[in-house]
């Protein structure tokens, strides 16, 4: 049970292999994700720009709502992934009991977000400060989206679990399911019935419950007839995941904190809003895979720590970021070389499309440096560093992009594009404190119990 083979420590392709034969998958996982976002941008598009603009913001919300299955999933990818490896007498047994323990924390987890969402979601509409056009398609689209998150978190911790047993290709067979739903029922739902704009949201809803169910069916194997639940089990993770979560709700806040800082642009504010839509989900298209070889990362860290060999496990890691950021750079060049054709696909707007594609030449600047920073990562939170990752991004986040995005339009009065150079400023800066972490090499220590 486990990575089986060892690599020598100067046996470079051997390690690349393991890198790609878990990260292929992931990447084609990550490439459904963005098909799934890139028509939901497309379609509303071609409904109004305002309602183009709403569902980037609704996005936003939503990716806050699911921050705790994805903190889940970050404790339950590294607790999984070693128990996987562990060859011990009581191996099998506790992987099963980690396994059914965090299946039930996400259900349960999912029920909370979804009644807190129902009763706050109608305040917090009313509180922001967006224009009202858009506002007026916030509340229905969200309504919607929490419908099917109970789902959704049983979706994301499957998935988790999956790629922790060395079974990624079952998740891949999921998302290409989930994928193909939610593209099919958009187009029906939103030009083929009444539903109109709301078809966006529900096609999602509904895509997400079918694969969530189809999970369940291949973790049978790992759910014995005879289920215990581990609160000691669900603290661990807990314990590891929480500050992946509080990393991506201020993440996510300092996204909304982007719109409103664009909503205060003296004009144009509609069009700038639909184009940081259209732009952050061409820009999907390179974040994803770096988030595939993240999670990679992750396991093939977790794995070997699993097996106690901690210098094929910061080896690999490295790799892995070699990897990854070798594959963004290369999508990188393509998204430039054919980024007007893109923006305007997704547009029939010509302010948003050109503002969409000056927001990609400027931001294609620093991907090569977040893919780099986002793997080692991964790496880190594989070996349950969470809390190191936590710090330094929140940081580069909180105390660079936002103070130079609100300083270069609020008190400078620059336009749209100081915005996204300061994005960049705080992605080199990222990398650059995740790098130092991963090579003073303090979380293999701790990881070892040293």
């Amino acid at each position: 049970m486990g990575l089986k083979q060892f690599c020598r420590m100067d046996d470079l392709a051997c390690f690349v292999s393991r890198s790609w034969e878990l990260a292929w998958p992931m990447t084609l996982i990550m490439f459904f994700e963005f098909l799934i976002s890139l028509t939901d941008v497309y379609v509303a598009g071609k409904i109004s720009k305002e309602v183009q603009a709403a569902y980037g913001f609704v996005a936003q919300i939503y990716f806050i709502s699911i921050v705790v299955a994805n903190a889940l999933t970050v404790g339950t990818v590294s607790v999984v992934s070693r128990l996987f490896a562990d060859e011990g007498p009581s191996a099998r047994e506790n992987l099963n009991l980690a396994v059914f323990s965090s299946m039930v924390t996400a259900v349960v987890a999912g029920l909370v977000v979804l009644f807190a969402g129902l009763v706050s979601l109608p305040h917090v509409t009313a509180w922001l400060n967006i224009p009202k056009a858009v506002k007026t398609y916030v509340l229905p689209l969200s309504k919607i989206y929490l419908v099917g998150i109970v789902f959704h978190y049983g979706l994301i911790n499957g998935n988790g679990v999956l790629r922790s047993c060395q079974m990624v290709r079952k998740s891949l067979k999921t998302m290409a399911v989930v994928c193909g739903c939610n593209i099919f029922l958009i187009f029906v739902f939103v030009f083929h019935t009444s539903l109109g704009y709301r078809g966006i949201a529900l096609a999602t809803a509904t895509s997400v419950t079918l694969g969530s169910l189809l999970n369940l069916r291949y973790l049978k194997a790992f759910t014995p007839p005879f289920k215990r639940f581990s609160l000691m089990v669900v603290k661990s993770i807990w314990a590891i995941g929480w500050p992946m979560g509080l990393l991506q709700v201020l993440w996510q806040l300092g996204s909304a904190a982007l719109f409103l800082i664009l909503s205060m642009l003296p004009e144009q504010r509609v069009e700038i809003l639909a184009a940081f839509t259209a732009g952050m989900r061409i820009e999907s298209a390179i974040f994803l895979p770096a988030f595939a070889f993240n999670m990679a990362n992750a396991v093939i860290v977790g794995n070997l720590l699993g097996q106690k060999n901690e210098k094929e496990a910061f080896r690999n890691g490295i790799v892995t970021a070699g990897v990854g950021v070798a594959v963004v750079t290369a999508l990188t060049i393509f998204v430039i070389l054919n980024a007007k054709w893109i923006a305007a696909s997704l547009s029939e707007n010509q302010t948003v499309v050109r503002e969409s594609i000056r927001y990609i030449y400027i931001s294609m600047i620093s991907e090569p440096f977040m893919a780099w920073g986002i793997i080692l990562g991964g790496g880190l939170g594989g070996a349950g560093d969470t809390r190191a990752v936590m710090l330094r991004v929140a940081a580069c986040v909180w105390l660079v992009r936002i103070p130079l995005c609100y300083a270069s339009v609020a008190i400078l009065g620059f336009g749209a594009s100081s915005v996204w150079w300061a994005m960049n400023i705080s992605q080199f800066v990222q990398a650059l404190l995740l790098s130092i972490r991963y090579l003073r090499k303090g979380w293999l220590s701790r990881a070892s119990g040293r």
